[in-house]
């Protein structure tokens, strides 16, 4: 009887292993618990990313798979990697610094699964919910830990707030949720869906309410009145613009004068750079224009295929030899800006490469539709962040990149394309 319940077993597995809707349900699945995880865990989030990979493979169409890499939405991605790992021939730096810099541009390797399977899955909408949910969870979180503040699960209370990761990382996931409502929002009132519309309208004011009154990093200040305009002269008549933007002034102004957390984010930024140009002062600013401007020199020094992958490092270090004053003598591996970051290692050819990725994720999302608008959000949003970060490089920002895009593009690609076989 033990040996037929073994046999039995075997067999269920073995059935188990070929039911391509078992394992296409798992990538859905697994891709949903991804963008759960997102705001909450680094390490869950790759063993997420992961385990989907693992699960394409037992129905994967390689053939097919293959002939989608040859879409150019898909094949760049795939070239911004391979530039990183042939880069490592030509830099100076030590081999294990050089593989460590590849590995950031890995995850890009991932964008054309997502395209490949969501052309195919009825479930990506699930994954954008999931992401929203999330942040809602992470949002109500932030509340309780600003009122105790020993509830976080940081070694170190750097930030009010904060519970798990950085301010950062939580201002882009608030900033892309808050505006990313604001169409369903419009869509819902054209059609006379009231109770919902402000459901979700009160949903988005919450995330902006949190980055006011608990914490909020300076890029999001920078780059969200910016996703707003996008989605103004896409979406929205010219007198409803000025209505809306009215708005904004009159709540910029409240929060101002209510939350002393708000008005020392805005006036950090000209109180650092006076101490920055007064005595050199080691500020936030200060170090970003150090970094760009020795950054620059670094790449006319090399303008073509820059100094190879993983030689930013040892770039500054020799840069910082002899300087006096602190934030000339600041030692990174990343200058705080995509395209500077790319230039020095890749040169011209990264920097191509690069903003040949961000141009056709663009126009992917040049439709109308919820989707098409999310996607447009994730690589507006990439794009004017990675001004002042490398965002595509980062876990938190780039992982955000890649599940918004990979699986809005995917869909899109579906409604395009009147859905793939399975």
């Amino acid at each position: 009887m033990t040996a037929l319940a073994g046999s039995s077993t075997l067999a269920w597995l073995a059935r188990l292993c070929r039911d391509r809707v078992f394992w296409a349900n798992a990538v859905d699945t697994l891709a949903i618990l991804l963008a759960l995880s997102l705001p909450w865990s680094t390490s869950l989030t790759g063993i997420f990313a992961f385990a989907m990979l693992l699960a394409m493979g037992p129905f994967l169409d390689v053939e097919v798979f293959l002939q989608s890499l040859r879409r150019p939405i898909a094949f760049v991605p795939v070239a911004f990697f391979l530039l990183a790992l042939i880069g490592t021939l030509w830099s100076d730096a030590p081999w294990g610094v050089r593989l460590y810099a590849v590995f950031p541009t890995a995850k890009l390797l991932v964008l054309p699964v997502l395209f490949y399977h969501f052309e195919r899955s009825e479930r990506g909408l699930w994954v954008l919910i999931s992401f929203l949910i999330s942040c809602a969870l992470l949002m109500v979180m932030s509340w309780i830990v600003a009122f105790v503040p020993a509830l976080t699960l940081k070694q170190q209370v750097i930030s009010r707030g904060i519970f798990v990761k950085n301010y950062i990382d939580q201002s882009q996931e608030f900033t892309l949720c808050a505006v990313a409502l604001a169409y369903p929002v419009i869509m819902l009132l054209r059609k006379e869906r009231i109770r919902l519309a402000l459901l979700l309208g009160a949903l988005a004011l919450g995330f902006v309410v949190t980055m006011a009154y608990v914490i909020v990093s300076r890029t999001a200040l920078v780059t969200m009145p910016v996703m707003v305009a996008v989605f103004g002269l896409l979406h929205l008549r010219l007198r409803t613009n000025l209505l809306i933007f009215g708005a904004m002034a009159l709540i910029v102004a409240i929060a101002w004068v209510a939350s002393p957390q708000f008005e020392e984010t805005i006036s950090s930024f000209g109180i650092q750079y006076q101490r920055y140009k007064a005595n050199g002062a080691d500020t936030s600013i200060g170090e970003r224009l150090q970094y760009w401007e020795k950054s620059l020199q670094f790449f006319a020094d090399a303008p073509l295929i820059g100094h190879g992958t993983g030689s930013t490092r040892g770039l500054f270090e020799r840069a910082a030899s002899g300087t006096a004053d602190m934030a000339s003598s600041s030692v990174v591996r990343d200058p705080h800006n995509q395209t500077l970051n790319v230039a020095v290692q890749w040169g011209a050819a990264g920097i191509a490469v690069l903003y040949a990725m961000w141009l056709l994720h663009l126009l992917l999302f040049r439709s109308e539709g919820l989707v098409n608008w999310i996607g447009l959000l994730v690589v507006v949003q990439n794009f004017f962040t990675s001004l002042f970060n490398s965002h595509i490089f980062d876990f938190h920002e780039g992982w955000m990149y890649v599940l918004g895009v990979g699986v809005a593009g995917g869909m899109v690609l579906k409604a395009r394309d009147g859905g793939a076989q399975k």
